[in-house]
């Protein structure tokens, strides 16, 4: 209670700062098949190269030295190594059954890393927020083009896995549960549904934040909804935030963004890409390019969370986090 007061609180005194990429920073270890398995699953049957949420357990040193590299770079929020920790996402690896001890543990490290910063800088309090990623299913659209009325998951069978991580991201000490990387909103209510469910069964409130993806220059999300259309469709709940990230770049941004500003009741957050990725899928904007793309957001009072998705550091965020200082956060509207 006493953290979600303390996060209301520096909300309306400053511009709060997100992280950073987690998997940005982790291919730098240049982990190998047997480093994600780590000695407790040698023995796996399948693959498990790439699965970034298995290193909580099997790397959690790494995880927690990625987390410190952004709070030494002014973070604020730090997101949990969680954004694939549902069954669905988790059944690629076969190891649905770790997902609550995934969820669980990436949120401790989180928690401990954050508490030890708080301890040092008690005016300058760090937060956890419980990433909730997209999954790899689609509720709205059929994967199959030749019978466009399939659906590869229901609403229900996303709302079952959504609790299940986001009552162990609870339960490891996450202040805010983030549901990111929205391309299907259908997705992201049965998230909210499923949130709004362990609100009514704990009797307590949770920040939320919602953070959506435009997929290309329509200014669409992938299941064909414009920036207005989805704030309208997630507004029914009391939300912490609405937001955009991935997917574009910083200054793609900007018109978005200012459509959930003029509109939008709540907190706006956004943690653009560095840039669009190049030939190679890698991306090229150096802090300093960046940070000058989000002055334009500052400047017209747009946001109050922000932050770096896909191939940002820690020397992003400290860019950001040295501009955004300078800056007041962006004023609630009062809406009739």
């Amino acid at each position: 209670m006493k953290n979600i007061e303390s996060l209301y609180k520096a909300l309306t005194e400053r511009i709060l700062v997100l992280d950073g990429a987690m998997g940005t920073m982790l291919q730098r270890y240049k982990f190998e098949e047997e480093d994600y398995r780590g000695e407790r699953f040698k023995d796996w049957d399948h693959p498990v190269k790439g699965n970034n949420d298995l290193l909580s357990l099997t790397q959690p040193q790494a995880i927690e030295e990625v987390h410190r590299k952004y709070l030494d770079a002014g973070a604020d929020i730090l997101e949990t190594n969680t954004f694939s920790g549902t069954t669905i996402a988790m059944a690629d690896y076969h190891m649905e059954d770790l997902v609550y001890e995934l969820n669980y543990e990436s949120a401790k490290i989180a928690r401990k890393a954050c508490d030890e910063y708080t301890a040092k800088n008690p005016d300058k309090p760090r937060f956890v927020a419980g990433s909730i990623g997209p999954t790899n299913k689609t509720a709205s659209l059929s994967p199959d083009v030749n019978d466009p009325g399939y659906r590869a998951i229901t609403f229900d069978e996303l709302r079952i896995a959504y609790k299940q991580q986001a009552e162990a991201l609870l339960d490891g000490g996450s202040d805010i549960l983030l549901v990111e990387t929205i391309f299907d909103t259908l997705n992201a209510k049965a998230a909210l549904f499923a949130i709004d469910e362990i609100q009514e069964e704990r009797n307590i409130k949770i920040p939320i934040m919602v953070s959506g993806t435009i997929t290309d220059a329509s200014g669409r999300t992938l299941s064909g909804q414009t920036a207005e259309a989805f704030l309208i469709s997630i507004s029914h709940l009391n939300l912490l935030s609405v937001g955009f990230n991935c997917a574009l770049g910083a200054n793609q941004l900007t018109p978005y963004l200012e459509t959930l500003a003029h509109n939008s009741e709540f907190y706006v957050s956004a943690y653009p890409n560095a840039g669009l990725p190049n030939a190679f899928g890698k991306y090229d904007e150096t802090p300093e390019f960046m940070a000058e793309q989000i002055k334009e957001y500052v400047e017209k009072g747009l946001i109050n969370i922000i932050g770096g998705c896909c191939g940002t550091t820690p020397d992003h965020i400290k860019a950001i986090a040295d501009l955004v200082k300078e800056y007041q956060p962006r004023k609630l509207k009062e809406f009739v």
